[in-house]
């Protein structure tokens, strides 16, 4: 499991150029080959060539690139929360971190901190604009840290924790609806008459709200639910922008087709391109022009993962992000390492 990974270089292969026994490198979840039309057009995550599942061109039509512990479906290639991790395509995959920059910042650039960029990039959210983010998770914390750092003039947060909204009122200025006791979409029209410019979808298809979807899922008459996608298109003003970053599989029953077309809303979703981010974001890490370990509020050892899962289950402790750390090894290195 796990596709969030940073370490250091313990052993390379005789292809391997430009990463070197020893770097300390941040390792992307996007599994780029680098050869296909879209890695060199700029889209990683679309690789053509890294991804041999037959399942996903069924589904799909096509396949994206694989992933790093995330499914057969997205290559089935083992996780990064492990004591060795071996990287293909190391030098397009692995990100050389220089000196000064503390692994707790780096770590991020493997995912979530590229995501959050990714989202406003897919939302086109620039100066004066008003952004609505569905869900608090460290995703769309970040993805609201960027909004602010993008120059939009508000950024609403929305989520059902307390705790959550209170990180993103008080961290990065956010207004804030609480959905648990709010209805989301009669509370945004009260506070962003009109509708906001962008919404971004952190959520994605787990958490049904509505009686109809849960009986769906219960009796598998869908696989996902657009409940979240519904609220951000009812909200949004008229020829908005929807950038869609939390996780939809297949199908979902409900979609509110009509009015995404009769308002004219722009959609643009898809897995981040790490790749075409991550230099440009180190370079605003070095320059200190963002903090994002906000988003970190433990620390544990790898052993104690299935602890961690749990309390992340659960939202225990206030939980938002959580760092694993391996315990020391000997210097005897597997085959297997990269």
């Amino acid at each position: 499991m796990g596709h969030e990974p940073m370490g250091i270089v313990e052993s390379v292969g005789p292809n391997v150029k430009d990463i070197k026994v020893g770097d300390r490198v941040v390792v992307s979840a996007v599994i780029m080959e680098g050869d296909c039309w879209y890695c060199k057009s700029g889209f990683p995550s679309w690789c053509d060539l890294t991804n041999p599942s037959t399942t996903m061109e069924e589904i799909y039509g096509h396949r994206i690139s694989g992933i790093i512990g995330y499914s057969e479906v997205l290559g089935g290639y083992d996780g990064g929360q492990a004591q060795f991790v071996r990287v293909p395509n190391t030098d397009l995959n692995c990100l050389k971190i220089p000196e000064g920059v503390p692994d707790e910042k780096a770590l991020l650039l493997s995912d979530i901190l590229c995501t959050g960029w990714h989202a406003n990039e897919l939302g086109a959210v620039g100066p004066g604009q008003t952004v609505a983010i569905w869900g608090m998770g460290p995703v769309g914390l970040l993805a609201a840290m960027w909004a602010k750092f993008r120059g939009a003039a508000r950024v609403i947060a929305i989520d059902k924790l307390s705790y959550r909204l209170n990180v993103a009122q008080k961290q990065l200025g956010c207004d804030i609806i609480d959905s648990s006791v709010l209805n989301t979409v009669q509370r945004m029209k009260e506070i962003c008459p009109g509708g906001p410019d962008v919404a971004i979808d952190c959520v994605g298809f787990r958490y049904t709200q509505s009686l109809v979807h849960k009986m769906e899922r219960l009796f598998k008459a869908e696989t996902d639910s657009p409940e979240v996608l519904t609220e951000c298109i009812t909200c949004l003003r008229k020829g908005g922008s929807l950038s869609i970053i939390g996780d939809y599989f297949n199908l979902a029953n409900q979609f509110p087709i009509g009015p995404l077309m009769e308002k004219g809303i722009v959609v643009r979703g898809g897995q981040v391109f790490v790749q075409r981010y991550w230099k440009y974001l180190l370079q605003l890490l070095v320059d200190n022009k963002v903090d994002p370990t906000f988003v970190i509020t433990h620390t544990m050892m790898l052993d104690q993962a299935p602890q961690a899962y749990k309390m992340f289950d659960v939202k225990d402790d206030n939980v938002l992000k959580i760092l694993l750390k391996p315990s020391p090894v000997a210097a005897v290195v597997p085959e297997t390492a990269f």
